[in-house]
């Protein structure tokens, strides 16, 4: 049965946050708004005590002297708590900040004075320590508040309030002046500034974008257009809160269009919770959908001989019809995909989407196969998210889709194949760079955000293709140009990379430095009687190598001459955000990796087959540990001649750099002069 389209709130009155909120506590005070999972229950939260916490959150912030355009910090887990003290802090005028929580001191100390942080909401214990530990360098904060009041009995600091004793403060003022909190939020405007979002960071520290609450709400609105939500929808939140996208699903879609929002439990009982819920719709991280495929792969090692022969039966038949129809094959839902998509929680979806970063095109057309009706969305923070989708009917797994409505996006200086740096502008556009005019001049340029990334759009169908971040875009030496990104998405699509970073700007070839993925590769080398200690041992056994061999070998296949990987190594440890080698959102800072490995990077180029490494690698909680063990270096074509001389000095045109082969690529791959 078709759906009638959504009847959404006028965005033109109910043009905050707070509004919103009250709009429907007001008209629908008993449909559930927000439902979380505590000790295997699920607890739900209605309208009207969603309202009634943010009231209460609101006025207790307030008569700890927090005024209109002091900054709100808030570090912690996804919970409802979170979404409650942001729309509160919104209510008085105050702009919100948030911080992830595994973000170490520095970053923290960062953010903190750089937003001048005037009171910190702590999740727990851990968070709390977090920011008593470094309180006495951060002159701006006046309050640390704690929600779960667990082991903080022992604590003695004037600054540290519960969540409880603020709210207790809130009822007072509430039972003095029952009316003092809609002014309030009748006295808030769509136009101020209501949210403080980190960018990505992947170059230095992260600037601060500032977010109008009702040009944001109206872009949320664009997104609900090009992908309906309605109010029997559920969501699971488990993409970071800090992040502009979880904050577009979690936080403005569900004020907008009443869909209930889920928080599970924990990391780890992710997917068990996802699968309880159901949910209509699924936000997921590109690295969380490759590391869902590769777990069904690595679960399909563990199964009997007929289990195996199913699956790679229903795969291979389900991609197939995918590929020359674009459509699910019945044949496979019924031997495979119909019982793996309710294992995996999916069973309801009608929409999924992923963003923030490529996904690699086999794990795309894996879940396409499946039946997920998975979607890629691109955008910057600075524009509100994402700008750009498919439309369900027009799904092309190379590119990111078609701009949404209100969105404008252009080429800028195209070269002769179309690609050039993409430039857009939304409705809900940042205000600019929180202190930071020199950076908004540099981006913003008469009213469009310079994005930075190299891309163009697809002749055939208009569809957006996104090659690579620009300054990532490398050349080797022979002037055969590459996108790294593109085949490290190939390479994680194996279900034993969990990350990889391609080497050969301004060198002779290609190669690569690869993480393994420890908790399955761990299991496959359990089964085959391999013995090791830790992940730096395991990498290191011959029998690793020569697995991860064959899926480098595999990815080979698919891409041209020019763009094979010929030498690649197993590093020692897995590349850590708190190593500053990614970034929270996990992806690769490539100056700190090449400043960092220089040792091992010189080495593979350097025709050395093994990198000795004597390092101190430190922990979260400050211990260290030194490693000392020995690289090897994997030549997969120790015969031929460098790439740029096989591939006849080939100049990779935009089509190719994305992955697609044009009739001159199948030409050059096959020989031709």
């Amino acid at each position: 049965m078709t759906r009638q389209p959504a009847a959404y709130p006028d965005l033109d009155t109910l043009d905050t946050f707070p509004k919103l909120l009250a709009h429907h506590a007001e008209r629908v005070p008993d449909e559930v708004a927000l439902r979380e999972k505590e000790y295997g229950i699920w607890n739900e939260f209605t309208w009207r005590d969603y309202q009634d916490m943010v009231e209460r959150m609101a006025l207790g912030m307030r008569e700890l002297g927090i005024a209109p355009g002091d900054t709100i910090g808030i570090i912690g887990s996804n919970r409802p708590e979170w979404v409650v003290t942001e729309v509160a802090g919104h209510a008085i005028g105050a702009m919100t900040i948030g911080m992830y929580g595994d973000a170490l001191s520095e970053e923290v100390v960062y953010l903190v004075n750089y937003a001048q942080t005037a009171l910190v909401f702590c999740e727990d214990e851990e968070q709390a320590d977090k920011m008593l530990a470094i309180a006495d360098r951060c002159p701006s904060i006046r309050w640390i508040v704690y929600h779960d009041p667990r082991g903080m009995r022992k604590y003695d600091d004037p600054r540290l309030i519960s969540q409880d004793a603020m709210m207790a403060r809130g009822d007072a003022a509430r039972e003095a002046d029952p009316g003092l909190y809609r002014r309030l939020i009748e006295q808030r405007d769509g136009e101020e500034v209501a949210i403080l979002l980190t960018t990505s960071g992947t170059t230095s520290n992260p600037k601060l974008a500032m977010m109008q609450a009702g040009p944001f709400l109206k872009h949320s609105l664009a997104y609900l257009h090009a992908d309906p939500k309605y109010p029997d929808d559920n969501y699971v939140s488990v993409l970071p809160l800090p992040w502009i996208m979880e904050q577009v699903y979690a936080v403005a879609q569900p004020l907008i269009s009443r869909i209930t929002v889920n928080f599970v439990e924990s990391g780890e009982t992710m997917m068990s919770d996802l699968r309880e819920i159901g949910p209509t719709f699924a936000l997921l991280a590109p690295r969380v959908w490759e590391s869902i495929a590769a777990d069904v792969k690595a679960r399909m090692m563990e199964a009997s001989a007929f289990k195996r022969a199913m699956y790679h039966l229903g795969t291979r038949i389900g991609t197939r019809k995918l590929e020359q129809t674009g459509k699910s094959s019945p044949i496979a839902w019924f031997i495979l995909f119909r019982a793996l998509k309710d294992r995996l929680g999916f069973t309801y979806l009608r929409s999924a989407a992923t963003g923030g970063a490529a996904l690699g095109p086999d794990t795309f057309k894996f879940f396409l196969a499946m039946g997920v009706p998975l979607r890629q969305l691109y955008g910057q923070t600075e524009l509100a998210g994402a700008y750009t989708i498919h439309t369900p009917d027009d799904v092309d797994f190379d590119t990111v889709g078609v701009p949404m409505e209100g969105a404008e996006v252009r080429i800028e200086n195209p070269d002769e194949n179309g690609m050039g740096e993409i430039v857009a502008r939304t409705q809900g556009i940042f205000l600019g760079y929180y202190k930071n005019e020199e950076a908004t001049r540099e981006d913003m340029v008469d009213g469009w955000m310079h994005t930075g990334d190299a891309g163009y759009f697809k002749p055939e169908n208009g569809h957006l293709v996104v090659v690579d971040r620009i300054k990532d875009l490398a050349t080797t030496a022979h002037g055969d140009r590459f996108s790294p990104q593109y085949v490290e998405n190939k390479l994680k699509f194996s279900p034993f990379i969990a990350e990889a970073v391609v080497l050969g700007h301004e060198r002779p070839y290609l190669a690569a430095m690869i993480c393994i993925r420890y908790g399955i590769v761990a299991k496959w080398a359990e089964q085959r009687g391999i013995g090791f200690t830790n992940y730096t041992n395991l990498s290191a056994q011959p029998a690793v190598y020569d697995a991860i061999q064959r899926e480098v070998e595999q990815v080979n296949e698919s891409l041209p001459p020019w763009q094979r990987i010929r030498k690649f190594l197993l590093l020692y440890k897995e590349l850590d955000p708190d190593d500053g080698e990614l970034t929270r959102t996990r992806k690769v800072r490539r100056p700190i990796i090449n400043e960092k490995y220089s040792d091992i990077i010189d080495a593979i180029y350097s025709g050395r087959d093994r990198v000795d490494v004597d390092t101190v690698i430190t922990f979260q909680d400050g211990t260290t540990s030194r490693i000392q063990t020995t690289l090897k270096v994997v030549d997969l074509m120790p015969d031929q001649p460098e790439a740029g001389e096989a591939a006849g000095e080939v100049h990779a045109t935009a089509a190719e750099l994305a992955g697609g082969r044009t009739a001159e690529t199948e030409r050059r791959a096959a020989g031709g002069g």
